[in-house]
């Protein structure tokens, strides 16, 4: 690992090259030139090879990667050589698809339990993955030495929800409550708010070119005496 400190951006880049190396050597594709990882990731190959020359040198010059062995790397780096134990606050309809995708599909990920405050639904299974009281969280998450929680609870209860894991050993947390969340220091946090990427997304659905030009249109028309008097 590199002495000098690695942006977030570059971290998070990662876990994108995995999948793609994943789905290489699924395809049995032996080799990839970091211009091959650039169509395939959306990634320009110069930043490519900057991200992975902050770790070490495992290209070969005029030969690229060896997909097996930058995927044996790029795991040690993220720290997934070893199966993630993880936790999910919250079984409502995200939740629980969150469960059933990660207990399925993500093979670095173990999800361990689920909790939730529903008296309804405590003591029910997703697929085969228990469904606790959040009171049994604190003594679980010290029990089985849980870093990493994936927070689904609603926006009101996402902070306490927080307060309460990481006073027991919680250092990382994939948050998906729309609220800015306080934690200690050490303890970080990634924010995956669902709305914000399709409204955003929404932007690109509709006459991008139309709907500018009217707002501009709007904003000229609306100007007050005093801003055309200054004209």
């Amino acid at each position: 690992m590199p002495d000098r400190a690695i942006s977030k951006s570059v971290i998070k880049r990662l876990p994108v090259y995995l999948r793609i190396l994943d789905q290489l050597i699924e395809r049995r594709v032996d080799m990839i030139s970091s211009k091959e990882l650039s169509k395939e990731s959306g990634f320009t190959a110069e930043q490519i090879r900057k991200d992975l020359a902050y770790f070490g040198a495992f290209g070969t010059r005029g030969a690229g990667y060896n997909t097996a062995y930058l995927r044996e790397k790029i795991i040690k780096i993220i720290g997934l050589d070893e199966t993630i134990k993880t936790v999910i606050i919250g079984a409502g309809n995200l939740g629980t698809a969150l469960t059933r995708y990660n207990s399925t599909k993500n093979p670095y990920v173990d999800v361990l339990a689920v909790f939730d405050q529903d008296p309804r639904l405590i003591g029910k299974k997703i697929d085969e993955i228990n469904i606790y009281s959040i009171d049994e969280a604190p003594s679980f998450i010290e029990e089985h030495g849980i870093k990493v929680a994936i927070i689904t609870v609603p926006a009101m209860s996402a902070q306490e929800t927080v307060d309460l894991v990481t006073k027991h050993g919680v250092s990382a947390i994939l948050n998906f409550a729309p609220i800015k969340l306080n934690v200690p220091e050490g303890v970080h946090v990634h924010n995956a708010d669902l709305t914000i990427e399709l409204q955003s997304l929404i932007y690109y659905s509709s006459a991008e070119d139309e709907r500018l030009k009217r707002l501009q249109h709007e904003v000229k028309t609306k100007k007050s005496p005093k801003t055309l008097s200054l004209e």
